[in-house]
């Protein structure tokens, strides 16, 4: 492997070639996952800086079956970045990608390449007077390449959907170290298979997205949060019914939270003061942007509110009266994971059910798991907006996490799963499959879509050398 890393470095540089054979270089930043659920070692971890670059990498790998694991910023959730314990995978992090490339307020879009964090391309069209919808937790230090390898969803999927409505073009470097240039940002272009939604969500077991060009918005004129009391999961299905009859398109989030969720934030993160959680079941937050005025939108979230009072689906609510007050409410909503971590370790789930019957799979499910486990308790919160919950399983109190997770992870995630597939929905809303699902799919993906993937994977990666054990394993 010697003569690999020396031609890895003539390629990228020495600096930009990092091994284990220098005592002072501390790879764990990139061997280590960012829940800390697995711990790697890489051959090397290559840091390119041009497409060109990427493309000689994936050559010099490609000629000695050296395996490639694509990284962004390294905050996934399934385990899907990090290489194995092998020390014969090397990670290629596209984090010195990171110029936005051009926007084009004619057309709309924007390029920018795969290793800029999100929170600056949001901040970047911000300045030339667009509005780049795509938010999440880890906008700060997620990258745009890890977003489309993942399909991330996030807070306003309801409105803007996920990151792949959101994608009109890429530039892609495939297996065989070939440029594809498909950068063109096309509304329609109907020559053949959509090799864009093809690349998208497959987190780099295809190919390795190097730069996109993504879809801008005009800024709405007023952007409101309202914070919302509901009696139950019915109710909060109910009132996102209402939310759409009465604002349409101006509804761009909606989330629901449990009350033990919010009392994790509650207890660990007091300053943030979480308002109306006590006496109810379920909160949700609710945002509606409103392109004619701040008084039009207020207009209608008073009739809204109004109506679903009336009808008893909303008890109390408050609606946030400046910029600085809604951007506390997003972040109790977005603390409840960090809240979580604080309580212990937990059992994660990122799962989709059709909206209309998230309630009656939450009350199964939820009689379920305390049926099987005294004391368990559920951690439920998420994009209610899109039917994705992130149905989360915290220990009983008193028990040690890592033993509850030792006892009794793969077991809940049976009894979760099994649920999700006879409520039609899917294991992986927005996280993506990773390693830790990818054993999975064959209990509950169709078994003819899994078959097509196989052959797709296979036709595409025929060395089997691009993030291999994640997704699909051939």
């Amino acid at each position: 492997m010697s003569a690999l890393i020396e031609n890895l470095r003539r390629i990228c540089g020495d600096a930009n070639v990092l091994t284990h054979d220098d005592p002072s270089t501390d790879l764990s930043a990139w061997e280590r996952d960012w829940r800390k659920r697995a711990q790697g070692r890489a051959l090397a971890v290559v840091r390119p800086a041009s497409v060109q670059e990427v493309a000689a990498v994936v050559k010099a790998c490609a000629n000695t079956f050296t395996s490639i694991v694509p990284q962004g910023g390294n905050t996934g959730l399934v385990v899907g970045s990090v290489p194995d314990a092998s020390g014969q995978q090397v990670v290629l992090s596209l984090k010195r990608m990171n110029q936005i490339r051009s926007v084009d307020a004619a057309n709309l879009t924007v390029i920018a390449e795969a290793g800029c964090i999100l929170q600056n391309v949001q901040e970047h069209v911000d300045r030339a007077g667009f509005l780049f919808p795509l938010s999440l937790a880890a906008e700060g230090s997620c990258t745009l390449g890890g977003n489309l390898g993942t399909n991330a969803g996030g807070t306003q999927v309801v409105r803007f959907g996920n990151t792949r409505e959101l994608c009109l073009g890429l530039e892609v470097v495939t297996a065989r170290g070939e440029i594809w240039h498909g950068l063109s940002g096309l509304r329609k272009d109907n020559t053949g298979y959509d090799l864009r939604n093809l690349m998208i969500g497959s987190e780099g077991t295809l190919g390795i997205i190097t730069a996109a060009c993504m879809k801008l918005y005009p800024k709405p004129a007023a952007q409101l949060t309202t914070w919302a009391a509901v009696p139950s999961m019915q109710a909060a299905v109910d009132l996102l019914g209402l939310a759409h009859e009465r604002l349409g398109a101006g509804l761009t989030g909606f989330e629901v939270m449990g009350q033990f969720a919010l009392s994790l934030v509650d207890k660990h993160h007091p300053q943030l003061r979480v308002p109306l959680y006590k006496d109810t079941a379920y909160c949700v937050l609710l945002e509606n942007s409103d392109h004619e005025s701040e008084d039009h939108a207020r207009h209608g979230f008073e009739g809204l509110m109004e109506t679903a009072m009336d009808k008893g689906w909303v008890t109390d609510a408050v609606v946030a009266e400046s910029l600085a007050q809604a951007q506390v409410l997003w972040q109790i909503r977005e603390t409840i994971p960090l809240a979580q971590a604080d309580e212990g370790l937990n059992i994660k789930h990122d799962i989709s059910v059709p909206v209309s019957r998230i309630p009656q799979f939450v009350a199964d499910t939820d009689a379920l798991l305390q049926a099987k486990i005294p004391g368990i308790r559920l951690v439920n919160f998420g994009h209610l907006g899109d039917g994705n919950l992130h149905y989360n399983v915290q220990a009983p109190n008193g028990t040690d996490g890592a033993a509850f997770l030792r006892d009794y992870e793969d077991t809940v995630n049976t009894w979760v799963f099994d649920q999700v597939k006879a409520f039609e929905g899917s294991i992986s809303a927005e996280h993506g499959v990773g390693s830790l699902k990818a054993d999975k799919l064959a209990h509950y993906k169709d078994p003819t879509a899994l078959a097509m993937m196989k052959a797709i994977k296979q036709a595409l990666d025929p060395q089997n050398i691009m993030n291999p054990g994640r997704v699909i394993k051939i």
